[in-house]
């Protein structure tokens, strides 16, 4: 029997059966290797759903992952067995948005792992063709199944343009912050600080490249005399993301949002305070396409995506890593499953 597990409603997680849907042509049945759980993940367990996104009825998460081909797939070359990574989204390329080159936006995109496409926290799953990424031989079912939030990382860093003397703060530093402030590294930007209320999150983010960390906005103050940064990239999950990355901009400074807020609402903020500040402000939605140099990052050792993941399980035990993730669970950073049952050693 394939099983999954399903989000039945606010933090209602349960395991039960599932049977994939190949009703759609040019689909394929993959074994699922390893699943990350994102925020947006959290959101859907938290609030219910995202925006118009909402869970009516129960629903299989999952949108970051890799699989085992369970049948050889002439047409791309691949065999039966080999490891792959799957891009969860699957774009109309007719509309007017993805003519333009962002596949990102298109509004009539089928996401696998939000409603009402169900996700990967599965067995075994149906997934087109086209969405299928080759990997190299020797990268692991966890190195696959994180590159769905590298490229959210790559793509955020894309809108960003951050340059050699820029200050930098990253607001978060969960797994999108920290692959984030990986990316900063490699862009030879010099001051880089880490921002978390979370002790354990500020000091890996030291480990991974920031150049300072604090708990707090007034740390990208105190390191850039009370001028604020360059560059802020918020990546929190907090009502007050947008308003805190304000405050720690300088005049004429840039900002990227790219986390989702619990409740989907933004707190209140001063308009006076980004308006004065001239800011120029762009919002991140999942990634365009960047699958190719995430897989070149991960392969060339150039970003570890193990250092993000600080939890790994079973797929029976998925309804208490959800609830450690939304309670902020000391230590924690984020999950990976294993619908299998083989949870790698060490």
């Amino acid at each position: 029997m394939n099983t999954a597990a399903f989000i039945h409603g606010v933090r209602d997680v349960r395991i039960g059966s599932f049977e994939p849907e190949l009703s759609r042509e040019h689909k394929t049945l993959v074994d699922v290797a390893a699943v990350g759980i994102c925020g947006s993940d959290i959101h859907y367990y938290k609030d219910g759903g995202i925006g118009a996104a909402t869970i009516s009825q129960p629903f299989v998460p999952g949108h970051e992952f890799s699989a085992y081909l369970s049948t050889d797939i002439e047409p791309l070359g691949l065999k039966r067995g080999q490891l792959v990574a799957i891009d969860p989204a699957l774009p109309c390329h007719q509309c007017e948005w993805c003519v333009k080159g962002h596949h990102n936006l298109c509004p009539s995109v089928i996401f696998q792992g939000a409603p009402p496409y169900h996700g990967a926290l599965t067995q075994q799953i149906a997934v087109p063709l086209q969405c299928i990424v080759p990997l190299p031989h020797n990268m692991t079912p966890l190195q696959g199944a994180m590159l769905e939030p590298l490229g959210v990382c790559v793509h955020a860093i894309d809108l960003a343009k951050p340059t050699l003397f820029d200050s930098v703060a990253v607001l978060g530093c969960g797994p999108i912050g920290l692959g984030i402030i990986q990316l900063l590294s490699l862009s030879g930007c010099q001051q880089i600080i880490g921002i978390d209320p979370q002790l354990h999150r500020v000091q890996l983010a030291s480990d991974l490249g920031a150049t300072a960390v604090g708990q707090t906005i007034d740390s990208a103050l105190e390191q850039t005399d009370g001028q604020g940064c360059h560059l802020v990239i918020e990546a929190t999950n907090s009502p007050r993301g947008f308003s805190d990355a304000i405050d720690a901009s300088r005049i004429g400074g840039r900002v990227v949002l790219v986390g989702i807020p619990d409740g989907n609402e933004y707190a209140t903020i001063c308009a006076a305070d980004a308006r004065r500040r001239g800011l120029s402000l762009k919002f991140s939605r999942r990634m365009g396409n960047v699958y190719a140099r995430a897989v070149e990052l991960v392969h060339s050792g150039k970003v570890d995506v193990g250092a993000l993941v600080s939890h790994q399980c079973t797929l029976e035990d998925t309804p208490e890593a959800f609830a450690m993730q939304a309670d902020e669970a000391v230590g924690f950073v984020k999950s990976v499953v294993y619908p299998a049952g083989q949870v790698p050693k060490g």
